[in-house]
């Protein structure tokens, strides 16, 4: 039976408002089972939001570290009953950068709900990038709560308004939003963080973009929702 590497987990707190992040490294063990995996699925565009492609996948190998993400779960992000998981995905990025919607632009939350955490399990090595943080500088918001939807959808329009239409690019600092944390990539680390963070994907090198997942920025993304 394959001897299951110890794993090290870390907890950061973002920000001014600080926002929890876990990394957890050597999750699996076996990283190259899932890429194989990932690499063998059949992928579909994934929509307005995620400037890439994705294939479903199958997020019950959580359970290799099941008590830790239950400790996780409860201690660092207060959810302790009906954990469940929402979406999994083998997911590329593939877009170029002048195929961007505006809103794939700047930063995103995926959601304002406390108890949504999004996991990032990356597959690929630090040149692949990594996931960036950010505070929106009109506002001041770091993440979005649902008693700040409203606020920060008009300030977004003033920011339109000022500075115009977000260039053509993958999100960065900028005018608009400040960086204030971020993660790197690294084989068989998985991120772990409030779906209400505004954040974004960091793509180094847009030439190097494929929609192959053999060759491009592959990682499973999930969504995992408790209370």
């Amino acid at each position: 039976m394959m001897q299951i590497p110890e794993a090290t987990v870390t907890v950061q707190r973002i920000g001014k408002e600080g926002e929890p992040l876990v990394i957890i490294d050597n999750f699996t063990g076996q990283p190259e089972r899932l890429r194989e995996m990932g690499e063998a699925a059949r992928y579909y565009p994934a929509g307005v939001d995620y400037p890439g492609i994705r294939a479903p996948a199958d997020p019950s190998y959580l359970d290799i570290r099941r008590e830790l993400m239950m400790r996780v779960m409860g201690e660092v992000f207060g959810l302790r009953r009906s954990i469940q998981c929402e979406v999994a995905a083998f997911s590329v990025v593939s877009l170029k950068p002048e195929d961007l919607s505006p809103r794939q632009r700047i930063p995103h939350h995926d959601h304002s709900d406390p108890g949504r955490v999004a996991i990032m399990h990356y597959l690929d090595d630090p040149k692949s990038g990594g996931t960036a943080f950010y505070r929106h500088r009109r506002t001041g918001f770091e993440a979005i709560t649902p008693e700040r939807e409203g606020a920060y959808a008009m300030a977004l329009k003033e920011d339109e308004h000022e500075y115009g239409p977000p260039p053509a690019g993958y999100p960065q600092e900028s005018e608009r939003f400040e960086r204030i944390g971020m993660v790197e990539a690294r084989v068989d680390r998985l991120a772990l963080y409030r779906g209400r963070q505004l954040h974004s994907g960091i793509i180094p090198d847009t030439k190097a973009l494929s929609d192959d997942p053999k060759t491009g920025r592959l990682t499973v993304n999930m969504f995992l929702y408790g209370r």
